[in-house]
């Protein structure tokens, strides 16, 4: 038993990680762009070149996440004896009602201790259970150089036990900057949850006084949170804080980094999912992370293996109602409408939303709803309170400037919020519900009939986005000349129409300004792509020319077959600059960019 609890403890003492993150090493998938441009701005901020910065995205994405994970990078890569070493501090603004001093003295200690865990490299100090708030400034002391900030600091501490601070929030959010510019250290803060300054726990405000925190070269903020449209709208795009962050966006994963974490989650959670579908689970989850993983948790719990769409519409019926997407959307729906019910009709006019046909939702036939369900009118301008304060809960989008609202962009929470409205709201029995739900998704058309096909275009779209800014080989497009991809796509979509003629879906189509991809795929096992289909891809191009106009100075036609070309479609190819791949020579730009070789399909033949 000892030996165990000695091994146990020796790989806790070597662990890499102050703040554990919550996803395991086997599954997390792609986010290497925010976590290097977030670690490269915190060293950055050595040389004073680092501005306050946003990481602004929907909710679910993988943000605190991010947050932990380069933190935990800058806690251990670095050199922590090193004085001009980046110290990293995070701290999670609480979902709690606080006082101004329970907050202040929370904010200072969570500081301090950070500050000490880092120029010590012990992590155990960071937990209360090994040091207490008392012992944490004798710790400090005796174990550290103190500087004069941190000397101040420390006083602070002690003033603020005493109660013998002024405004002692705003002493305690800008304490930081005060620590990094009176030493000339480098002091990067993490703020995760920020909207919550905004909610009703805190009886105080500490926006303005984070002004004059944020604009520190010695000590720049990264925030994020989960409610973007306080974030964005509220805090940060208008009042003493706007224009003081760089914003960073986080968009939800292509398809192929989304097949990535679906393959990886299934491997973790010991789920079957068939190869050519783990793309299609990105898309019908949106790309979103938590819904991916939700979906094979559920395929995992269920012994269900993902093998086509029918299965794939069967686990999300029973996931959406009753699973892991339904007890977290529930959570998230609950907590805010117990913070905004001021009239009591929060519930009907969110699920009223929900089920609102078209995109644009009609206030006067929300007012009819509610008057036959609730036998009562409710004043336009009552709904109209309502709505805006759902949509800063990001459960819909409000167009401040036009002044209208229309259902967020989610198709997984717009659905769950039908499911909770009968359940929650109609009082409807959740067996009964949960029963139409999966006859309803199980009669839903394939939305992609050619697995295959689209698994190649998920591939190919990759390439462009990964391959922005670089040069390729040009024998891989069967080109003389090497190809360089444009710096920047301002979109790259899979299966888009160009205009209404029969035979006009582009398979992939990427934009960038005067520059235009145009890409065809063909997964055809045992025939050859010909001189039609040829054509085909060509008069797309020309459509393109025609609608785009004199704008277009660059149009790429590229077309990928699984098995090859035909001598004829070849040539005709080579006449018109047109560049082609095969399975060869995609696996070799796959190569190229770091990703991963299309898969061999056991079940080449069907779908």
């Amino acid at each position: 038993m000892n030996n165990i609890n000695e091994q146990l403890f020796a790989k806790k003492k070597n662990s890499r990680w102050a703040i554990r993150p919550l996803v395991s090493e086997e599954v997390y998938t792609n986010r290497e762009e925010h976590l290097e441009y977030l670690y490269n701005a915190a060293i950055d901020a050595i040389g004073r070149r680092t501005m306050s910065t946003v990481l602004l995205g929907q909710r679910r994405m993988g943000k605190t996440e991010i947050f932990k994970r380069v933190v935990n990078r800058l806690f251990f890569e670095q050199d922590h004896l090193d004085p001009n070493a980046v110290v990293p501090v995070y701290y999670s603004f609480k979902d709690e009602p606080l006082d101004r001093w329970e907050f202040a003295i929370g904010y200072t200690e969570n500081f301090l201790r950070w500050y000490a865990a880092f120029r010590l490299r012990d992590p155990s100090i960071l937990s209360p259970d090994s040091v207490s708030r008392d012992g944490l400034s004798e710790l400090i002391k005796s174990r550290l150089k103190v500087p004069e900030g941190l000397a101040g600091a420390l006083n602070f501490m002690r003033f603020l036990q005493e109660k013998d601070v002024t405004t002692p929030e705003d002493k305690a959010v800008t304490l930081p900057r005060r620590v990094s510019d009176w030493d000339e250290s480098t002091i990067v803060m993490f703020l995760d949850e920020f909207q919550n300054t905004r909610l009703p726990q805190y009886n105080f405000s500490i926006v303005g006084y984070m002004q004059e925190a944020v604009e520190s070269p010695t000590c720049p903020h990264f925030v994020t949170g989960s409610a973007m449209s306080i974030l964005a709208r509220e805090i940060l795009g208008r009042g003493s804080l706007f224009g003081r962050f760089r914003s960073h966006p986080i968009e939800p994963m292509t398809n192929y980094w989304g097949a990535r974490l679906a393959f990886n989650a299934s491997r973790y959670h010991k789920a079957h999912i068939d190869e050519k579908m783990l793309p299609v689970v990105a898309d019908r989850c949106g790309g979103n992370p938590f819904y991916i993983t939700a979906v094979i948790q559920q395929a995992a719990e269920q012994g269900k293996p993902i093998v086509s769409e029918e299965t794939l519409n069967e686990i999300l019926a029973v996931d959406l109602s009753s699973g892991f997407i339904w007890a977290e959307l529930n959570d998230q729906v609950t907590k805010w409408i117990e913070r905004i019910n001021e009239y009591g009709i929060t519930k009907w006019v969110l699920y009223l939303s929900a089920i609102e046909e078209g995109d644009r939702l009609d206030l006067d036939r929300i007012q009819k709803e509610l008057a036959e369900r609730e036998g009562k009118v409710v004043p336009i301008e009552t709904i109209r309170d309502v709505l805006i304060k759902l949509s800063r809960g990001d459960l819909l989008q409000y167009m401040e400037l036009g002044g209208w609202f229309r259902k967020i962009d989610d198709p997984i929470l717009l659905e769950f919020l039908k499911v909770w409205g009968r359940i929650e709201v109609e009082g409807q029995d959740r067996a009964g519900v949960q029963n139409d739900l999966r006859t309803q998704y199980q009669t839903i058309k394939r939305r992609i009939y050619d697995h295959k096909g689209y698994l190649a275009e998920v591939y190919i779209a990759q390439i462009l986005w990964s391959g922005q800014n670089k040069t390729l080989p040009g024998k891989l497009f069967h080109s003389k000349e090497d190809i360089t991809l444009p710096w920047h796509f301002s979109y790259v979509k899979l299966r888009s129409r160009l205009g209404g003629g029969k035979g006009m879906e582009i398979d992939v189509e990427g934009g960038a300004g005067k520059e235009r991809w145009i890409c065809e795929s063909k997964w055809w096992i045992g025939r050859k792509v010909g001189r039609v289909e040829v054509e085909s891809l060509m008069r797309k191009g020309n459509a393109v020319k025609e609608e785009v106009g004199e704008g277009l100075q660059i149009l790429r036609l590229w077309f990928f077959a699984h098995d090859g070309f035909t001598e004829d479609a070849e040539a005709l190819m080579l006449k018109n600059g047109v560049l082609w791949s095969v399975r060869e020579d995609l696996n070799g730009l796959l190569e190229c960019l770091g990703l991963r070789e299309l898969p061999e399909l056991v079940d080449e033949q069907g779908n």
